[in-house]
């Protein structure tokens, strides 16, 4: 394949161009929050089903308070009748009396035991409704840190969409001035070469792979008429030469 020295030149400009592309695009599909992104998504995820099952035991011990509370209101309402039954002198019978007050005291030991058990539900509740705000700060700091860093990365891709718009508009041109054959081998060797499809020689070193062309291919390639479209034997891009080949 014969090309124009300065198409070949082009085609290093193509690569280069392509380069950036390649370089712009990896930084648009992974952007610097993804992994914190990911990290917090995974963390919201714990801590929201921990917040749900708090949540069950907040209103398990609110029910339970409500109980105990109507059970010790219960049970005094039933001391007060009795007070008031004894204090109105409607009950004159000693021994009913005496039954009477034995029952009074039995309803004192029961709303003690009662406000006993009240008092440690409510303190269940308490701490129980603490770690429920604690489950729920979290959740709003593990949000407002999302939001935050979603709106970055955005703002990120959108910049790096336009970036990639803009330098890719100027390949069109540049394609222009190579021939077509040069450019679709130029496409295919870049398919399946990680995305460099051509070299410069440099120093005598293909800048494709890097590597130190020998003196018996320094010598072919010295001999080769300028147009000749060159591959590098070791990694068969297309080797174009430049001023600083070293030949």
């Amino acid at each position: 394949m014969n090309a124009d020295p300065a198409a070949q030149l082009r085609l290093l400009d193509l690569q280069a161009l392509d380069a950036q592309v390649d370089q712009l695009r990896y930084q648009r599909n992974n952007p610097a929050e993804a992994a914190e992104i990911k990290d917090l998504l995974g963390r919201r995820i714990d801590v929201d089903g921990r917040l749900r099952d708090q949540r069950i035991v907040v209103d398990d011990l609110a029910a339970a308070q409500a109980k105990a509370d109507a059970d010790v209101e219960q049970v005094k309402a039933r001391r007060t009748r009795d007070r008031e039954r004894m204090d109105s002198g409607a009950i004159a019978d000693p021994k009913a009396l005496e039954r009477m007050q034995h029952e009074l005291e039995s309803l004192e030991r029961r709303i003690a035991t009662l406000e006993d058990e009240e008092l440690e539900v409510m303190e269940q509740l308490e701490e129980a409704q603490s770690a429920l705000a604690e489950l729920t700060s979290a959740i709003d700091d593990i949000d407002a840190r999302l939001g935050a860093l979603t709106t970055a990365r955005d703002e990120k891709v959108d910049a790096l969409d336009a970036e990639i718009a803009r330098v890719s508009a100027e390949r069109g041109p540049i394609v222009a001035q190579i021939p077509d054959d040069l450019v679709a081998l130029y496409e295919k060797l870049r398919a399946s070469k990680g995305g460099v499809g051509v070299g410069a020689l440099r120093a005598r070193q293909c800048s494709g792979c890097q590597l130190t062309l020998d003196a018996g291919e320094i010598a072919a390639i010295r001999a080769a008429p300028a147009e000749t479209v060159l591959r590098h034997e070791e990694c068969q891009r297309i080797l174009v030469r430049t001023p600083e080949s070293g030949l």
